[in-house]
């Protein structure tokens, strides 16, 4: 529990600086850096590690993914689109493939494919909602991993009080019916309580309260849709952590199961000016 404790409170710490930091190419090395971690972990997991070179190119091309951005927000490498890079991670994996056909099988290669894909895609809309300028790029963040972490508080307490009835036990014994309603319905109030948090201290925006009640509700069944993904993949290759990076608390995959699919859902919400009046 110690090692937890301390893990919890380094990681909140480096994430309160790099939201601070948010508007700077350092936020952009750091969602480079994670998304990068990530892949590995789940090439790491499904024994796809290996394959030395392309999974070096995937995650070369996740922390590209994650960097060019801060150039052509300055106008520079504009040539080099994302279209562009994907296009060559594609051909290079092909050549490999080509190459290497006798053990690189066509299911490997679509498999690492895929990840690469998915870990930016994701990940990379944090970027995007940094881009927006001042407290409501940092809102945007904030409520955004708010939505996608604070379920399981809600969730722990509810389903610890009140948890009788399994909600999947093949997959995640621990989690109860009755914890997942506790969690959405917390979900739901805890990012009314930070919206009202950041109202108050700012008068940039105009939240719609009744939406991010809902809005709260709907991503804490996003990410548990996430969470237990992450472990029916643990579950079926066998490992109990995807990695060690936060001693107490696994690897980047483990923390950031439920952000992959939040962080996406809560970004559209954002661009359509569901969650606040444009």
């Amino acid at each position: 529990m110690k090692t937890r404790i301390i893990s919890s409170a380094v990681g909140i710490s480096l994430a309160v600086i790099l939201i601070a930091l948010h508007e700077t190419f350092v936020f952009n090395i750091a969602i480079g850096a994670v998304s990068a971690v990530a892949i590995a972990e789940i090439f790491k997991a499904a024994k796809h590690i290996k394959y030395t070179v392309p999974a070096l190119m995937c995650c070369a091309y996740a922390f590209i993914d994650a960097v060019i951005p801060v150039f052509h927000k300055h106008g520079w490498l504009t040539f080099f689109t994302s279209r562009f890079y994907f296009g060559a991670l594609v051909l290079a994996m092909c050549v490999y493939y080509l190459k290497n056909h006798e053990t690189f099988k066509y299911k490997s290669l679509f498999f690492m494919l895929g990840v690469a894909i998915l870990i930016p895609y994701s990940f990379g809309t944090l970027i995007y909602m940094a881009m927006t300028e001042g407290s409501l790029g940092v809102y945007m963040i904030v409520i955004t991993l708010c939505a996608a972490w604070l379920a399981d508080s809600g969730a722990y307490f509810a389903g610890t009080f009140f948890g009788k009835t399994k909600l999947c036990p093949d997959i995640s014994p621990n989690k109860t019916v009755e914890g997942l309603v506790g969690g959405v319905i917390a979900n739901g109030v805890f990012m009314l309580i930070v919206t009202l948090i950041f109202d108050l201290a700012t008068d940039t925006f105009a939240p719609r309260y009744v939406v991010v009640f809902f809005a709260g509700m709907a991503a804490a069944l996003v990410g548990l849709i996430g969470d237990l993904t992450a472990s029916e993949i643990k579950r079926q290759v066998g490992i109990k952590d995807y990695g060690n990076v936060m001693p107490g608390h696994g690897g980047i995959m483990d923390r950031f199961d439920s952000v992959l699919l939040v962080a996406p859902f809560m970004y559209y919400l954002f661009i359509q000016g569901a969650l606040i009046k444009l």
